[in-house]
């Protein structure tokens, strides 16, 4: 492969990134003008974030434009951000759906031995801003003896093939919700001149971009629940 130097559209991929770049370092500025992760400013972020009824929007269409299953999802209460779930490998009812406890384990699932394995993509919607990201995410399901364990592992950014042309489609439809795209692997690090607050003692280590807009926990960070038989 000849990767991003040999790739004909490097030119316009600059030109989108050194604008992504820009608007992303308006935002903290403005958002956190102590430059302190922690210590966002209340009235800057506002009603400045993107709406539930936009995010809601969103996943329909997406639905319809990617011919997949989607899912929008509130964030928890430490959150600064919602989610919509894209499902790129898997079918209903699918494992978002039994977590959240929307379904019952399917007959299929209890009598059989148990294990589920899925794609998503999962579009991660500011409400700080008007701004998004995309993560690849695993799910799994594994029977236990008196139920199901359902893991959830993100990653940085979306690598597989079978999900790119999804994602690439995806990324092209936030224009029209006035969503600036951030590219994950462009957030995964520290903001320069930023300081970490609290962030060590509660998460360990400093805080990347993406923590400061969308939630407070490492983006890889894997999570579990237990669903009874």
């Amino acid at each position: 492969m000849g990767g991003c130097t040999n790739c004909a559209a490097k030119t316009g991929c600059n030109d989108r990134k050194g604008e992504m770049f820009a608007a992303l370092d308006e935002t903290l500025a403005r958002l956190y003008p102590s430059r302190t992760w922690g210590e966002p400013d209340d009235l800057a972020r506002f009603e400045a974030g993107i709406p539930e009824d936009d995010g809601q929007a969103l996943a329909e269409e997406l639905a319809a434009a990617l011919d997949a299953s989607t899912f929008f999802r509130p964030g928890g209460p430490d959150e600064y951000c919602d989610y919509i779930y894209v499902l790129c490998v898997g079918r209903e009812p699918c494992l978002v759906q039994l977590r959240d406890g929307e379904v019952a384990v399917p007959a299929e699932i209890g009598a059989g031995e148990g294990m589920i394995r899925e794609q998503y993509l999962r579009v991660c919607l500011s409400q700080m801003a008007r701004m998004a990201g995309v993560q690849q995410v695993a799910m799994a399901l594994d029977r236990l003896d008196d139920g199901f364990l359902i893991r959830e592992e993100p990653r940085a950014g979306v690598y597989d093939a079978p999900l790119l042309p999804r994602f690439q489609r995806l990324v092209a439809l936030l224009p029209g919700y006035d969503i600036v795209h951030l590219d994950f692997g462009e957030i995964s690090a520290p903001p320069a001149g930023f300081a970490p607050g609290d962030y060590a003692r509660l998460y360990g280590g400093a805080p990347d971009t993406a923590n400061y807009l969308f939630y407070p926990q490492p983006a890889t960070m894997k999570q579990a629940c237990f669903v009874p038989a």
